[in-house]
């Protein structure tokens, strides 16, 4: 042996270490190498403003498992990671950090302003990555990408003039979500819909009577937002209903702004909600817009783009919304036209990034015609194309792809792609192009100027798949890497970036962008609710990592998760994931202590005894079953078995059955034997935890490899995964072993019970008939006897010689005595056995009860009946064993 472990496990004293290492010898970086198979994960770009939370630490957790994992098995593993610029939120930091310099960013200037922003990205842009690394995150910082960088920045531009080519990307008149905090459209997707308690303010309409407002007869309706009754150019009843019949073709007055107004019949009225009667404001509502198109109606804005009356509005004009609110309600009921006001809890838009309520405007944006593009990508999934996980999600998925409507993809921000739209100053030509425009082409003019607004910051995003990879440049990594294999991200982004990513995989790339998309709930707090600042109850990753450890965190994400279901996080939680590792630690240097000076070979087979046999056998079925679950991406089973073999299995078990042979000095083939099958068997255990807590397993691995002269790697995470081996199922050895723990506990119970301290060794008979079970306990006698507190052990055929008054374990096939007398009461043995004669009885009559259900028997799996069949017959054995013991205890106690 080399170095020594350090007698502490200490994460802060290793992991920096380690990462450096990986990343220095370029175990991350791959490039295309067609004799082997890629593998291909691209990271969800976290924003330039972001600092790690976590949910970035249970999203990369996740990737970096399935990375290493796929990495040891011996497939090209690429992680391609990147950054988001960012619009609206860099745009907001930047200007908020301007204004404490006393600057306003139109003060500056856009070019100038946009060189803040690039210092900005500059000094601040990489902490999410620095951070990322401190996760253990094993991806390709050699092939990191930016959405704004001069590759993606071409990407972008290429999309965007071919779908304009295509006649799928417009410009026009359209309704749009307008934030007047952030001065920018934004997509439906970034819209948070929150209720908030308002009113229902019901308003008449006085019908048209020859030129004047009717007194007698007017057209009721309900509105929340009453102030944009400046904007109404109609009111709409349903061409069905009878009640309304008589003012088809008529109008009726626009209170305060004194105007005619027609009213329309349109299916888009719900007869039967309220009085049947909607108000019509094409400027402020979608629905109403698309009403106004069916019937030319005029669209009248009455809002500035600051959220506050403009000049259509009268007198108005300047209040804000909620001001003008309160007038004209005012204004409506003195002139006896506002019928009543109830609370209404009212589900507002409002802006995912600022809060701010959204104002539904009709501007000139740019939009991506969606009834086409969408196709492929709701195909892709109904399919099989690409399968998400869990199923459920396809549910979620299908209600976006068939209720989508045209992307509208402009923002007004500086920060951004800029859209490659020029229009001539002279003539008005708009000329879209992938190259600068300095030059009319309608008119020979050079006064041009280019589009102000830049794109949607997910118009970038959805390229990400293949942008990062070279596209639109035929490249190898493209060819190779492209399509990627599994895409893991929140369920909360479904729509805003992966429905977005597979439309444009398939239009741009003719493939799917991934093949499975892999979905994670949110982290909760330890009450189940979600973190935010307002709660305060957020928890900094960067604080765990200090704490407990980047594994600890790392294994306390994952434990327990299911695809797409959310966690709860709590301090206890990941306590215990450090206390994993601490075992972990000590049983390494407890193995490599006791191989320091040793030359340890492979024993022969015959070599083996039965306990190597059964772990090896245990381990090697824990291998399938695990590589099985990560390849389904249950992640959080698949550890679970990792940490019960590892916890239960090696340290509890195998290692204190093989302590007798490591310190038998006289047998230099059994300790080898233990000691070949212990390294063996923890190098395996340690490999299949790498993927979940990468920096301790590299820390033994390497420690514990480290003069080896046939060392299989440098570095546990270029070693190979574990392969099951069915030379290396061992059923009858494991048969023996489980026969020998269920001995072991069944002491331990009774020892227990009876507070026997551990130092008292006493000797143990087993009295059975059962060939296997004589022969199980014979060959196993040195770790049986240190396991279970014994002086010495012996099989016997029956009882004779052995004190009446010994205790009793009943086991299968065997009973098991310990003459304890001096330290027992046989009363309270009794006690025990007439409580075990009761459970047993309970158990007896569950068993025959289900057998003798016709119902049950009818029904159930062959091999459910023959289940109940053995357990009953197992049960009714121990009976009788208890019942025999009993009547002995019951005559020596009258004696």
């Amino acid at each position: 042996m080399g170095r020594e472990l350090a007698k502490t496990y200490d994460p802060s004293d290793m992991e920096g270490r380690l990462y450096e290492k990986w990343e220095k010898s370029g175990y991350f970086h791959a490039v295309p190498d067609r004799s082997k198979k890629p593998f291909t994960i691209v990271m969800p770009p976290p924003n330039i403003t972001g600092q790690l939370h976590m949910g970035h630490a249970l999203d990369n957790t996740m990737q970096d498992i399935l990375i290493r994992f796929k990495r040891m098995q011996g497939y090209n593993a690429l992680w391609q990671p990147g950054t988001d610029h960012a619009s609206i939120a860099t745009e907001v930091r930047v200007m908020s950090e301007l204004k404490k310099e006393g600057i306003d960013k139109h003060d500056l200037g856009r070019e100038k302003f946009l060189d803040r922003v690039w210092q900005w990205r500059e000094e601040y842009g990489g902490r999410i990555t620095r951070q990322l690394r401190k996760m253990g995150s094993s991806c390709d910082w050699e092939r990191e990408r930016f959405t704004m960088d001069e590759g993606c920045n071409r990407a972008v531009t290429e999309v965007f003039v071919n779908l304009y080519n295509k006649g799928l990307i417009y410009k026009g008149a359209r309704i749009i979500n307008w934030c007047p905090v952030c001065n920018t459209s934004i997509s439906d997707a970034e819209v948070e819909y929150v209720t908030q308690p308002s009113h229902l303010w019901h308003i008449k309409y006085p019908v048209d009577d020859g030129g004047k407002p009717s007194k007698t007869e007017f057209l009721t309706f309900a509105t929340t937002r009453p102030e944009t009754m400046l904007g109404d150019t109609a009111v709409a009843v349903h061409p069905d209903d009878e009640r309304y019949t008589h003012l088809h073709g008529k109008s009726v007055w626009l209170p305060i702004v004194d105007k005619l107004i027609p009213v329309v019949e349109d299916t888009y009225v719900d007869m039967e909600f309220g009085t049947g009667v909607v108000k019509i404001t094409p400027g402020h509502d979608p629905n109403d817009f698309e009403v106004g198109k069916r019937h030319d109606l005029p669209i009248v804005n009455v809002m500035n783009d600051d959220g506050t009356i403009n000049e259509n509005g009268g007198k108005y004009e300047g209040m804000t919304d909620l001001e003008a609110r309160a007038a004209i309600v005012e204004e409506l009921k003195e002139l006896g036209l506002l019928v009543k006001i109830e609370d209404y809890d009212h589900n507002v838009g409002t802006h995912d990034r600022c809060g701010t309520t959204i104002q539904p405007l009709v501007k000139q944006q740019w939009f991506v015609k969606m009834d086409d593009l969408i196709k492929p990508a709701r195909d892709a999934v109904a399919t099989g194309d690409i399968k998400l996980v869990p199923p459920r999600m396809d549910r979620t998925y299908y209600n976006w792809t068939d209720n989508i409507r045209d992307w509208c993809i402009s923002r007004q921000l500086w920060w951004g792609h800029r859209i490659p739209a020029y229009y001539c100053a002279d003539c008005g030509e708009m000329t879209v192009s992938k190259e600068p425009v300095c030059k009319c082409g309608k008119c020979g003019s050079t006064n041009v100027v280019q589009d102000e607004d830049t794109l949607d910051t997910w118009f970038s995003s959805a390229l990400w798949p293949f942008s990062t990879l070279g596209w639109p440049d035929k490249t190898e990594e493209l060819d190779y890497f492209y399509p990627t294999d599994v895409l893991v991200t929140g369920y909360d982004i479904i729509f805003f970036w992966v429905i977005r990513m597979i439309f444009s995989g398939y239009e741009h790339m003719g493939k799917k962008p991934f093949s499975t998309v892999l979905f994670h709930g949110l982290v909760r707090d330890g009450l189940g609710r979600k973190m935010s600042k307002s709660l305060g109850n957020g928890i900094d990753p960067l604080e765990v990592i200090e704490k407990y450890g980047a594994d600890a965190l790392r294994f306390t994400l994952v434990t327990g998760n299911a695809p797409g279901n959310d966690m709860r996080f709590t301090d206890e939680r990941v306590e215990a994931s450090r206390n994993f590792a601490n075992k972990v630690w000590n049983a390494s240097r407890f193995i490599m202590m006791n191989m320091e000076g040793k030359t340890i070979t492979k024993p022969a087979e015959d070599e083996l005894w039965a306990a190597d046999r059964w772990v090896l056998s245990k381990l090697n079925k824990v291998v399938r079953e695990v590589t099985d679950n990560m390849e389904k991406f249950e992640l959080g089973i698949a550890v679970s078995k990792v940490y019960d073999f590892i916890y239960d299995v090696l340290c509890d078990w195998y290692i204190e059955m093989v302590k007798p042979r490591l310190y038998n000095t006289d047998d230099a083939a059994s300790a080898n034997a233990a000691l070949h099958t212990l390294k063996t068997v923890l190098i395996d255990s340690l490999k299949l935890l790498h993927p979940y807590m990468p920096f301790i397993t590299e820390e033994i691995y390497c420690t514990l490899t480290e003069s080896d002269a046939d060392r299989e790697a440098d570095s546990i995470m270029i070693s190979a995964w574990p392969k099951y081996d069915s030379a290396r199922e061992y059923e009858e050895d494991e048969a023996e072993i489980e026969l020998i723990k269920e001995a072991v506990r069944g002491i331990r119970n009774v020892r227990s019970e009876m507070n026997v301290a551990p130092s008292k060794k006493a000797s143990v008979f087993i009295v059975t008939t059962n060939d296997k079970v004589k022969a199980a306990f014979t060959k196993g006698k040195v770790f049986f006897e240190s396991l279970a507190g014994a002086e010495s052990s012996v099989v016997v055929p029956d009882r004779t010689g052995i004190d009446d008054d010994a205790v009793s374990v009943m086991i299968a096939d065997a009973a098991i005595y310990i003459p304890f007398a001096e330290l027992v009461d046989i009363s309270a043995e009794i006690d025990r056995l007439t409580k075990e004669k009761q459970r047993l009885a309970g158990e007896i009559k569950r068993c025959e009860g289900m057998l003798s259900n016709e119902k049950f028997v009818s029904k159930a799996p062959e091999a459910k009946i023959n289940e109940e069949k053995e357990k009953l017959e197992k049960y009714t054995q121990l009976s009788a064993q208890v019942e025999e013991r009993l009547a002995t205890l019951t005559k020596t106690d009258g004696k």
